[in-house]
């Protein structure tokens, strides 16, 4: 799940991480989704969760597993996929219909989060302070208000106990991100362990916003610590 502030991007954006992660002889599938501002809060949630019901139902056509699915995403693509993973079957985001298998749910054997944005309300009123105004435009054109950024926020799910699924988690984040503060990712790596969730969270020592998607060696390092973590969850699986 791509990022770009809920506003813009596309499938292509993750092409390095997801061709790192296709090499190692996994199916790997990027969707596109409908982006704010003409489709703001909660419109990219609902479509990653009909993505995945979907991709599930499609996995074999691909020589996939359905029972083994886990999911990546970065930025902004990070908060819509971990409020999609926390809360997978909630009825505010499973709206859109799936007839051929009805009984799928959105839910995630992993999760992988790349800078992701795990609090949108902080991230909104560190942009503030900060006066980044493309993000706080960003943030406002997705989510509208603050009352909408409470709501779809990863950190506040876990915090107000309302989560429906804890599962393994991979959060890979840069020390210079100027875009996601890393107090960020330290206090959700706090509330997910808290809640009774597995977590790692890899620190890259002066590396920014989307560095794994870029050529370079902490890159490189970053997407081989996507596949181990990756393999670390098959090989568990398969044990069960």
């Amino acid at each position: 799940v791509h990022g770009g502030a809920w506003n813009f991007g596309s499938r292509a954006n993750n092409v390095r991480m997801d061709t790192t992660l296709a090499e190692s002889g996994l199916l790997v599938i990027a969707v596109d989704f409908r982006l704010a501002p003409q489709h703001p809060f909660p419109a990219q949630t609902v479509d990653v969760n009909y993505a995945t019901r979907w991709v599930k139902a499609h996995a074999v056509d691909y020589n996939g597993d359905a029972r083994f699915l886990g999911g990546l995403g970065s930025s902004s693509g990070g908060q819509t996929i971990m409020l999609s993973a926390l809360l997978a079957r909630d009825p505010r985001y499973a709206v859109i219909p799936f007839a051929e298998s009805p009984n799928i749910d959105a839910s995630f054997s992993f999760v992988m989060g790349a800078w992701p944005v795990l609090d949108p309300l902080a991230r909104y009123m560190y942009a503030k302070r900060e006066n980044l105004e493309r993000l706080i435009e960003a943030s406002l054109g997705y989510f509208q208000n603050e009352e909408n950024m409470q709501e779809g926020n990863p950190q506040m799910i876990l915090e107000r106990g309302e989560h429906q699924e804890l599962p393994p988690m991979l959060i890979i984040q840069g020390t210079n991100d100027d875009n996601v503060p890393v107090s960020i990712a330290q206090r959700f790596e706090k509330a997910y362990r808290d809640a009774g969730g597995s977590i790692k969270v890899e620190w890259f020592e002066g590396m920014a916003h989307t560095f794994a998607s870029q050529p370079g060696p902490e890159s490189e390092r970053a997407r081989g610590m996507m596949k181990e973590f990756v393999a670390i969850q098959l090989e568990a699986f398969a044990t069960v």
